[in-house]
């Protein structure tokens, strides 16, 4: 008889749990935009939600720990004046987060550790340079300050948000919408789907097409896709019958697919979520009430089936927890943050272990906050992966750190043409004007310093007379 042999992996027994009702967030307006973003984004300090509001857009941010019913009148996060579209924070600032919106613009804002007596209005930056909508934001996952968008207009456009200007804009790559964009592990190469159904590698900083597949899904329906640890590029679609499908691909040979799988029939764009510590995909299809999991690894069938999280309430959106957010001590691989129409739920992936030692194989070491490489130095061509931590000892967000902006003289910019290099700001040497009147505040406040020092010399020596006369 021919044993049937069942594939190791300590993946096989993932299990997905519901977070207790106390640990819910209640009482949120979820916003109804139809818009296929996840509408929730998390860090180890916030939890991020796009909400309904009139008269513009707007989102909510909640510490982690503020579980329970959300006060009607909690401070939101106000400036848009249309719907706001995708929230991504900032992976080397747990405290910066931006956002997109119906209007055109993007802001960048500065969360506080507190929480704010009324709505925070004022972003740190304005980006301003779509002529229709931002539907996609993407920070850069080693570079400091460096933002990608896409728009209506079919452009991309990757900002220094620390200077407020374009580095770079792909603005002939894609003649219909776009549908997503994700970098690689580097932040050399982007992966992107459009709506002429064509999955392309672009590598930005030459403005060139590296490779491209049209049809990796043949239905007309939106495609997602990913990159994988291992070079890959994992993607979702729809085939010609409208059944849900996804994929495997290798850039180097786009002719066939490593793996093609029909999955369901539903109308549902699935959300890939990719965690490159474990090679685990988790997809949530919008609308549904199940997340799926499967292991990618580099033994036929490629992508195997793990297992299908349930629960009766379909998802209006999900946020993904970077891998430092989590609990190491209850073996704790990803966790979820599901949207329903009035409510967050944290769902929590855990693999079974009996020991409570840190479980090195489940954790290996995962990116850290900082910064691998300045915006200046990824722009001239240097590459660096991401600068790694431990999670032995679990892990601490450091401390409010402030994202400050270093505007360039608005007279000196040209408008965007096509891919380019932008000058760094410290290649635009400061006006004359600008170092005078720089050299009279400095000279202003010096005075201003010795004056109030003499005025206390003299507040003190009268003190003394005071103190003298009593004796």
């Amino acid at each position: 008889m021919s044993r049937r042999v069942v594939r190791q992996s300590k993946f096989r027994h993932v299990f997905g749990q519901a977070a207790k009702a106390d640990q819910t967030y209640e009482d949120i307006r979820v916003s109804k935009v139809t818009w296929d973003s996840s509408f929730c984004a998390v860090n180890p300090k916030f939890l991020a939600i796009i909400v309904e509001a009139g008269g513009g857009g707007a989102f909510i941010v909640l510490p982690l720990a503020k579980t329970g019913r959300v006060d009607k009148n909690y401070p939101l996060v106000t400036g848009h004046t249309a719907p706001v579209l995708d929230i991504d924070w900032c992976p080397h600032n747990d405290n910066v987060i931006a956002s997109a919106s119906d209007d055109t613009t993007i802001m960048v804002w500065q969360i506080p550790d507190y929480t704010p007596v009324r709505n925070i209005t004022e972003p740190i930056i304005t980006l301003e340079g779509h002529s229709k909508r931002v539907g996609i934001l993407s920070w850069h996952p080693t570079a400091r300050n460096v933002l990608l968008s896409a728009g209506g207009d079919n452009v991309i456009i990757i900002w220094n948000v620390g200077t407020g200007e374009v580095l770079l804009s792909l603005d002939d790559m894609h003649p219909d919408v776009i549908h997503s964009v994700c970098w690689n592990s580097n932040g050399s190469l982007l992966a992107t789907t459009c709506k002429d159904k064509t999955l392309r590698i672009i590598n930005p900083r030459k403005g060139q097409v590296v490779a491209e597949r049209f049809a990796a899904h043949e239905g007309m329906r939106p495609m997602r896709a990913v990159f994988t640890r291992q070079g890959h590029i994992f993607t979702t679609g729809f085939t010609r019958m409208s059944q849900r499908e996804l994929g495997l691909w290798d850039p180097n040979n786009f002719e066939e697919p490593v793996a093609l799988q029909e999955m369901d029939t539903s109308n549902g764009v699935l959300l890939p979520f990719y965690d490159p510590d474990s090679s685990i995909i988790y997809l949530c299809g919008k609308g549904d009430s199940s997340i799926r999991y499967f292991e990618i690894t580099d033994e036929p069938p490629f992508v195997h089936y793990l297992n299908t999280f349930s629960s009766k309430e379909p998802q209006r959106g999900m946020g993904f927890m970077p891998k430092r957010g989590l609990e190491v001590s209850k073996c704790e691989i990803a966790r979820f943050y599901k949207l329903h129409e009035r409510k967050c739920e944290p769902i929590i992936m855990t693999v079974p272990r009996k020991s409570d030692l840190f479980q090195d194989d489940l954790y290996p070491d995962t990116p850290g906050p900082e910064a691998a490489l300045e915006a200046e130095e990824w722009l001239s061509g240097q590459d660096a992966e991401p600068i790694l931590i431990s999670l032995r000892d679990g892990y601490v967000p450091p401390k409010h750190r402030e994202l400050r902006v270093t505007k360039r003289n608005i007279l000196d910019a040209r408008p965007p043409s096509g891919p380019r290099r932008s000058q760094s700001a410290s290649d635009s040497p400061l006006s004359q004007h600008t170092l005078e009147t720089l050299l009279e505040e400095i000279k202003a406040l010096r005075e201003r310093v010795q004056a109030q020092e003499q005025r206390i010399t003299a507040l003190e020596n009268m003190l003394c007379e005071l103190v003298d006369g009593t004796d």
